[in-house]
């Protein structure tokens, strides 16, 4: 494993970017003999830093990030951030699922990177990478000491998750919406159990995660839900958006943003790997739809949006309730593929 050559990405470390993002002598390996962590092995780091420049050819929304671990026991078989493990030469398919990287000294970094004179409060989005509300959070109590550093300093963030382990910190959340501007957005790109036990087989249900958004709601704050990714051939069927929109709109969801599956290297293996065994069938119509690259031919996106988009009128989803629908943006060309440690929208 090499931790000592992993470096952070120039633009945010000097002229050079030499610098790793780990201190060797602060590696400890861990297992646990719990149910739930059968198999998961944690490598404990100190981490140099845990804010991260997001870089400009991503196209993203935001500016910087807060991503406290690598590796996800979600062990979503479509994870693009799978390709960052082989970065650390672990493996990218059951190693990214149960060799976690935890940086257990992610909340006083970030209190240390908020004090700065430096930093100007620019927006944070969390879960961009990995999932924070991961199992491992369970354990580890990482983000209640984020969510505080935050909040005491009211720096604007948002967090993206597919874990019910956020309610833990619900009331956190509550105290940096009154001083700053939170945001919350829930992945659910179907409700398919059947799909759902397959593709996504460490996460919470479908309708767990809806009942996520259901108690933000009902706290007093916005909860949006990212559909996705939306899955050709096995999750796209108008039958199928029908019934994963109307269950979004009837938890209360402010919006909801459709996003095709991409498959990038690293990830395009592990699930084409997947398809050929549960889906043997659609492996050839799969290599021909993403011949071209990780990305669904931008028609198909822009067929799976509008049709998305017609629902969410249709169940008046958005930010005056049932009266009117948010618009939900056509989908972009797809963004150049980010350089070794950059970060990028995840939905595993």
């Amino acid at each position: 494993m090499r931790w000592d050559n992993l470096v952070e990405n120039a633009s945010t470390n000097g002229p050079t970017g030499d610098i790793a993002l780990f201190r060797t002598d602060a590696v400890t390996t861990r297992t646990f003999d719990t149910p739930e962590f059968a198999g998961i092995t944690f490598h404990e780091v100190r981490a140099r830093s845990i804010v991260n420049r997001v870089p400009g050819a991503s196209r993203m929304p935001f500016e910087w990030t807060v991503n406290p671990y690598r590796g996800c026991t979600h062990a979503c078989v479509y994870c693009f951030a799978r390709k960052t493990h082989s970065y650390l030469d672990l493996d990218t398919g059951t190693g990214f699922d149960s060799q976690i990287v935890v940086k257990i000294n992610a909340p006083e970094l970030l209190r240390e990177r908020l004090a700065s004179p430096r930093w100007q409060g620019a927006h944070i989005a969390m879960g961009t990478n990995v999932d924070c509300y991961q199992r491992a959070e369970g354990r580890y109590r990482l983000m209640p000491g984020i969510i505080a550093a935050l909040r005491d300093r009211a720096n604007p963030f948002s967090i993206l998750t597919k874990g019910t382990l956020i309610l833990r910190d619900l009331e956190l959340l509550r105290e940096a919406a009154a001083v700053t501007e939170v945001g919350v957005c829930v992945s659910v790109g179907f409700t398919d159990r059947e799909l759902w036990r397959t593709v996504e087989p460490g996460t919470p249900s479908p309708e767990r995660r809806l009942d996520v958004v259901r108690a933000m709601t009902a706290a007093g704050i916005d909860c949006g839900v990212l559909m996705a990714p939306v899955i050709p051939f096995l999750g796209d069927g108008p039958d199928q958006l029908r019934a994963t929109v109307s269950a979004i709109a009837a938890a209360g969801a402010t919006s909801v943003t459709p996003l095709a599956l991409h498959l990038r290297p690293g990830a395009r293996e592990w699930f084409m790997t997947w398809l050929g065994h549960h889906h043997p069938g659609l492996v050839d119509r799969y290599e021909r739809l993403y011949a071209d690259g990780a990305y669904a031919p931008t028609s198909y996106q822009r067929r799976i949006t509008r049709q998305v988009h017609e629902l969410a009128a249709e169940y008046g989803i958005g930010p005056t309730g049932r009266r009117a629908a948010r618009r939900i943006p056509e989908p972009r060309e797809p963004a150049p593929a980010p350089e070794p440690g950059a970060t990028q929208l995840t939905l595993g």
